[in-house]
Order: structure tokens, then sequence, then C-alpha cells
């Protein structure tokens, strides 16, 4: 496969969630098209071999999710402000998901897992591979993460009849 072909291959097939991912990190868009240039350029670089698709879909997201990480611990991210201070009047919000909003308000370590689980589908144990955690703190972190977004959306306790 050419490098035209593997750009193409790429793009169609992991774009999307390259760019879902980065946006539960950094909550930006223009950032997260940065970490899936970024991605996508190390990715034809170095010319890996994969044993399988799922094994290829991992590798590239715990890419993505290093980068991000790299991205919120730089020194340049913490002394920038965001867009909307420089001007008093912002632009109007697109409508959203008060479900979206409240999983996107969450700790970037909750955020990440339950985006992983609920809109990737992976199941804990490949999320800590991907993450680089144990299985046990990503079974906890999805617990922690439901209890907020409980709390967050005024969730009411579950009686179980006896």
């Amino acid at each position: 496969m050419n490098t035209t072909q593997r750009a193409e291959y790429l793009a169609h097939t992991y774009a999307d969630a390259i760019l879902r991912l980065s946006y539960t990190y950094l909550k930006n868009t223009q950032d997260a098209q940065d970490i899936c240039q970024t991605v996508f350029v190390r990715l034809l670089t170095e010319q890996r071999e994969f044993e399988s698709p799922a094994h290829e879909r991992a590798y590239i997201l715990r890419m993505a999710a290093n980068a991000c990480k790299d991205i919120l611990k730089s020194p340049w991210r913490k002394r920038t402000l965001p867009m909307e201070s420089a001007y008093d009047a912002a632009a109007p919000e697109a409508p959203g998901s008060e479900v979206l909003d409240a999983v996107n308000s969450l700790p970037p370590h909750y955020r990440s897992v339950i985006y992983l689980y609920y809109y990737e589908g992976y199941q804990a144990a490949e999320i800590g591979q991907i993450l680089g955690v144990p299985t046990a703190t990503v079974h906890t972190r999805l617990a922690r993460g439901r209890a907020k977004l409980k709390t967050m959306l005024g969730g009411m306790e579950y009686e179980q009849s006896v």
C-alpha cells in the first residue's frame, strides 16, 4: 500500500474516533484536529504492522490520548487564555445534548473512560490497555464517573424491590 492509499485508509477508518477522543480531552475542535493531524503524520512516517485491526485501533487511540496529555501538560497551554475571553460578544452556542454536556464537564480521567466505554464500545480491560491503567482503576473511574453524571443530571436513587 503506497503512502496516499495508507493516508486515505487511516483518514476514513480512524479520523472520527481520534477527533472525538481528542475533543473529550481538550474540549476544543481546533486542538482536536491538530491532534488528529499529528497522529496521522506519526503513523505515516513510522509504518508499523499490527496483528489485527483491533490492535491497530487500540494503538492509534492510545497514541491520540498520549498526544492530548502532552498538550494538556505543556507550559504554553497553561499561559494561554480561551479565545472567548478576548471579546465581549460570544457566538451563539449550538444546541447540545444535556447528557453530552454533562459528560464533557467531567474531569478528564472520568471523561476518557466513559467515552471509550460508551461511545467507542471498548471493554474495561481494553480501556486499561489504551490508557495505561489497571482494569480495576477503569472500573472505579467508570463507577465514579457514572455517579457524578447521575448527580449532575439529577438522577434518582435506584430502589431494589424485595
